[in-house]
Order: structure tokens, then sequence, then C-alpha cells
């Protein structure tokens, strides 16, 4: 059990995350299928979120940024820079500050405007290392712009470099993927995120699986590409401390820390959702009637929730469970008001006779040989 991060910034820190939709595809941040910015008036959809933004006050505790969504690099420089100069204003106290970009659209120039305008961490949105697996997974980049964007993101100052990899796509194997973790070690990168491949009907690939023109990696060789990867990166010193998350001593995204510690954080943009006192807000996704709310004055919330004390702490441990450090039951229970060990004691005990949860030192955790399995074993906490 590795526990690393920093149980009072997660207690006390508030996040701040900027949704710009850039794809089809449903975002793993909000849940939400989103259609791209590109084909609207982007001016005027950032104007909107800057409005939406100063709906809040300026909040010295807000600790995290994370601009998202996609790829805000897909927007003209000169609305990027204009929107990050608005958030560094509502968050100028922020000590983590990170914007996802693609390869391929980025140059020197942004990036060295970046990182002046506050800027202190870059998320690659690298996905593969195999030009084939790209083309097939629908990116515009190339390898090469991988490494570019690497090396131009280091000249720019940024010291703080994450990639994010996709496994188990189709005609991949276990050597490809292997061969994928070894590239991507071989940049240095602080952190790198990798994520199985996720089908959804409304895409291209979705409709050339259901067309027989492709098939899905077969499940033990997706489990296998899952283990390689926690060996592989253990290996180069990237720790694995999430099940999809691995990064340098003293480097793991303290914003997604926040959202696993479930804390609270700001959503701004279509379909962001906000996370305020056990009250979520999920924006709507159409970016049409969002921007037509934020000009109207009203609210561009979709969806409210008011979760009651047993649906937060349950949402709590189902979130902690994520963590490689698992639920840390002292602050489970100030977060909370309940006694997770007591209050989810049957799924506890189910568990651990399987070998798939441990309970040691003041927490309770998730085994290696459940993490592949994870989503299974976590809807056993999300109600008692």
């Amino acid at each position: 059990m590795s526990n690393n991060s920093n149980s009072k910034f997660v207690s006390e820190n508030i996040g701040l995350y900027v949704h710009i939709p850039f794809c089809r595809t449903k975002c793993r941040y909000c849940n939400f299928y989103s259609v791209p910015i590109t084909e609207y008036d982007s001016a005027a959809v950032i104007s909107a979120m800057i409005a939406e933004l100063k709906r809040y006050e300026p909040d010295k505790n807000t600790k995290t940024i994370y601009i998202g969504g996609g790829s805000p690099s897909c927007l003209p420089q000169k609305l990027l820079l204009q929107l990050i100069y608005e958030v560094t204003q509502h968050a100028p106290s922020a000590e983590e500050f990170t914007v996802e970009v693609n390869p391929g659209q980025v140059d020197e120039t942004l990036l060295n405007q970046l990182r002046k305008a506050g800027v202190n961490r870059l998320s690659i949105g690298a996905q593969s290392f195999i030009q084939q697996e790209l083309a097939l997974l629908g990116r515009t980049h190339n390898v090469d712009s991988i490494y570019d964007s690497v090396r131009l993101g280091r000249a720019a100052g940024f010291d703080n470099i994450s990639l994010d990899l996709i496994f188990a796509v189709p005609c991949s194997s276990l050597d490809s993927w292997k061969q994928n973790l070894r590239r991507a070690v071989e940049l240095q990168p602080k952190h790198i995120s990798a994520y199985a491949l996720t089908w959804e009907d409304n895409t291209p690939l979705g409709r050339a699986l259901a067309a027989g023109e492709i098939q899905q990696v077969d499940e033990d060789t997706d489990r296998e590409m899952y283990e390689l990867t926690i060996d592989e990166l253990g290996k180069a010193g990237l720790c694995q401390y999430e099940i999809s998350n691995f990064a340098k001593k003293d480097f793991q995204c303290r914003h997604n820390l926040n959202y696993w510690a479930n804390g609270s954080y700001i959503g701004i943009g279509p379909a962001a959702a906000s996370y305020i006192n056990g009250q979520r807000c999920t924006n709507s996704a159409d970016i049409g009637r969002y921007v037509e709310a934020i000009e109207s004055g009203t609210s561009p919330a979709a969806e409210t929730e008011t979760l009651n004390s047993l649906e937060r702490a349950c949402e709590t441990a189902v979130l902690n469970l994520r963590r490689r450090r698992g639920i840390d039951l002292a602050e489970f229970k100030t977060r909370t008001g309940f006694d997770a060990a007591e209050l989810f004691a049957e799924p506890i005990r189910m568990y651990q006779q399987q070998g798939l949860i441990n309970a040691e030192d003041g927490h309770v955790f998730l085994t290696r040989k459940a993490l592949a399995i994870a989503d299974s074993i976590l809807c056993d906490f999300a109600a008692v």
C-alpha cells in the first residue's frame, strides 16, 4: 500500500475545473457527451464561461486549477490565454495549475505563454506511440509530435509533465503495449495516466465494432496489459497512487487527489459539474443552451442533486477506494461522521475473505488482485 497523498490538503481546499468540450465522446471527468466547441462561436462560448466564473467570488482556498475536457489547445491562442487570465484572477492562490494539450496543437509560443501565465503542469494527450493505433483512435497527431510537445514543454519551463495513454486498442498486443509504456518512460514524465479504451455507441470506433470491422482486445489480454502497466511504470519510479494514475514522488495530481477524497470543486463550462457542501450541479452539455442560459442570467445547470449524509459517505468510500491508500478511517469519520469499518462491515468482510481488500494501519484498501475488477467491487460500497 502506498500512502503519499496529503489528507490535510484534500480536506480543506477547493478545486476549479474548466471544461472545454472538444470531442463527441463521453468526457471521463464530467461523464457527459459533448459537441465540440469548434462547431460553435468559440469566442461566445469562452465569454459565457468567463461570465459563469465571475458568478463565484474569488476564493483563496482554491488551490488547484484544471483546464481540460479534451484539449483546450484546440482553441485560438488568444481565447485560451484570455480564459487563463480570468481563471488566475479568480484563484490567485492556486498552487497547481494544469492545462491539457494535444500533440500537434501546441508550439513554442503558446507553451511559453502558458508558462508565463502561471500554468505549471502540462497534461499531454499522447494516447499511443504507435501510428497505426493513433489512426484507429481518430487522433490527428503523429508520434513525432508527442516527442516535440514534451521537448517544447520542457524548453518553456514545464518540469511537471503528464502523459495520457490508452491501452486495449484494437489490433494491439501485449508486446505493442510494452513498447508504448517504454517509449513513454523514456520521455521521463513526472506523471502517467493509463486508461483502457472505453467503447461508446455514438463514436466511429463504436460503429466499427458493431459492424464487425474491428474486434475488442480480449478480456485476458486487457487485464495483462493493465498488470504490465503497474509493473513497467513501477520499475521506472512511477508509483501507482490511483487505479489508473502513476507518478514520481511528490508529483501526484493534486486536483484529482481532491476529487478522489470527495472534496469540493467548482466546474465551469458546458457539461461541467460542481460539488460543494454535498450539492452537485451539472451544467447542460448542449453548448447552445449553456451559452443562452449564461447570457440570459439564468443557471446553466441541467441537473442538481443534494446528497444526504449517508449518500455522501457512500460516495466518499467509492472515490477513496480508487486510491491505493484507500479509505483513511480517521479522515473518513472526520469528513462524513461515519465509521467506515462499521458502515461497510459486510463488503469489507466479504472481500477480505476473497483477498480483494486489506485493512491495516487505519486504512481499508483494494489489493493489487482487485484493481483490474475494481468497478464491480466498488458497487458494493455505493449503497448500504
